[in-house]
């Protein structure tokens, strides 16, 4: 049941960007060029985290920020639809059974005051914290997966995940390829930035506000 509206990761933004957001690059039946380019060298766990994100594309089509009241642990919205954080939770369900929802709940609820404030929330909601970018940003930092931001293109390795800064301040998630872009110079990244999840050259489209690498078992 949808119950309201929220910011999750950019609320409304396909209308930011205008219409379906900016062109695909890489997607369902699209970008044989970019898929026929040698891969990155990656780690086995990124590899595996990557392989999750991507058969998202063609499954996940619509970008939904409508608050949905969730099971939990393991809850996730209709495979449908979700928004750019629903693209790394997915991930690291399907990949690794790491489940989020779950960490970020409880870490909230042991550290509650330390989290963004911007909602007006007096408790956690485990219906929807985990899929907030800003929350995201605090626990990943609280498990020590930040690393620094950086211009350089080889700093982003594959199965990083990178948080972004759209046009309104609109939070973004994605997470690093091991596809190299055209340029060669960075890899593209697997998201949802308004047209379900795809594989795109975005990573230095806007800017980036955090760099994390969450490794199976770091932390």
């Amino acid at each position: 049941m949808i119950l309201r509206r929220n910011l999750i990761c950019g609320l409304g933004i396909a209308g930011v960007l205008g219409g379906s957001a900016l062109p695909l690059l890489v997607g369902s039946g699209v970008g044989a060029q970019q898929n026929s380019r040698p891969l990155l060298k990656a780690e086995d766990w990124a590899v595996r985290l990557i392989g999750a994100a991507e058969k998202q594309v063609g499954l996940t089509t619509v970008y939904d920020p409508a608050y949905r009241r969730l099971a939990y642990p393991l809850g996730d919205v209709p495979m449908q639809r979700g928004v750019c954080t629903d693209v790394v939770i997915r991930a690291y369900r399907s990949a690794f059974g790491i489940d989020l929802q779950k960490l970020v709940h409880e870490d909230m609820k042991s550290a509650f005051a330390g989290y963004p404030a911007i909602w007006g929330l007096k408790r956690p909601d485990r219906n929807i914290d985990h899929r907030r970018v800003p929350n995201l940003e605090h626990f990943l930092k609280r498990r020590g997966a930040a690393l620094p931001v950086t211009a350089d293109g080889a700093d982003y390795r594959p199965g990083d995940l990178v948080t972004q800064r759209l046009p309104g301040n609109l939070p973004h998630i994605a997470i690093v390829s091991n596809r190299p872009a055209k340029s060669g110079t960075h890899a593209l990244v697997v998201h949802n930035i308004g047209a379900g999840t795809q594989i795109e050259d975005r990573l230095f489209e806007f800017r980036i506000s955090g760099h994390f690498r969450l490794a199976p078992g770091a932390g």
